[in-house]
């Protein structure tokens, strides 16, 4: 394996680290008990859509930036509205489901021993507020975390990514970027970043013709594909 000249790794969060839609799920099921599992899905899926679509909406200039915050109320009271629930606080309480999400198996282990070699970066679409409280719930640790509220965008818009450049101080190519959505490594690698694929559940798998640096199962096979590409640098901890 040819060697990797990495000073950072940058860590999408939502997907890669935590498991997006299993803390979706619980608030919906908080939200009505009696749902079955089939329209837990189907209002899982209002959900994802709108979000997914909102988004768009506001990186094509057709709506003013909101925060993830914002999004999410507006998705809650999509599905509870489609749940038959009006009780503001039920929905309240299911917007918040956004940030009571699950880590993988692997992400508290394999964020610990990649932190041993790598300055780790946190890059989120989910608001300063949001992150926070995500990082909490599943117990990340960053030595930085970004959300794309600081510039009131969301990936895969460049200036997100330009965060992550900016607070390190490196040149695109010495960072790393993580994620389990191809489209999210296609638009760092459209700004000089290395990229590396992580496989989950949930997220946007690789097409034939991407071309990342590194494919990995998890976050295990991730940091043992690192200690053999990325020479080691004075002063920094060896494993």
């Amino acid at each position: 394996m040819s060697q990797l000249e990495i000073d950072a790794v940058v860590f999408d969060v939502l997907g890669t680290l935590v498991d997006e839609p299993a803390g979706i799920r619980d608030g919906i099921r908080e939200l009505d008990p009696s749902l079955d599992n089939l329209s837990v899905e189907r209002l899982l899926s209002l959900w994802q859509q709108h979000i997914e679509c909102e988004q768009r909406r506001i990186l094509d200039g057709g709506r003013p930036y909101l925060t993830s915050d914002a999004l999410d109320q507006e998705a809650a009271r999509l599905v509870a509205d489609a749940a038959g629930v009006g009780d503001p606080a039920a929905v309240a309480a299911l917007a918040r489901s956004g940030r009571r999400l699950p880590p993988w198996p692997d992400t508290v282990t394999g964020l610990a021993r990649l932190a041993e070699r790598h300055p780790l970066i946190g890059l989120s679409n989910a608001s300063r507020t949001a992150l926070l409280e995500v990082n909490a719930h599943a117990g990340l640790r960053w030595h930085q975390a970004l959300s794309a509220e600081d510039s009131r965008t969301y990936k895969p818009d460049p200036a997100v990514y330009q965060l992550a450049v900016a607070v390190s101080g490196l040149p695109p190519e010495r960072l790393l970027m993580v994620a389990t959505h191809a489209w999210d490594l296609r638009a760092a690698q459209n700004l000089g970043l290395r990229t590396a694929y992580v496989a989950r559940p949930v997220g946007d798998p690789p097409t034939v013709a991407d071309q990342f640096d590194l494919y990995a199962d998890g976050l295990d096979d991730l940091a043992d594909q690192l200690d053999k590409a990325v020479p080691a640098r004075p002063g920094r901890p060896q494993p």
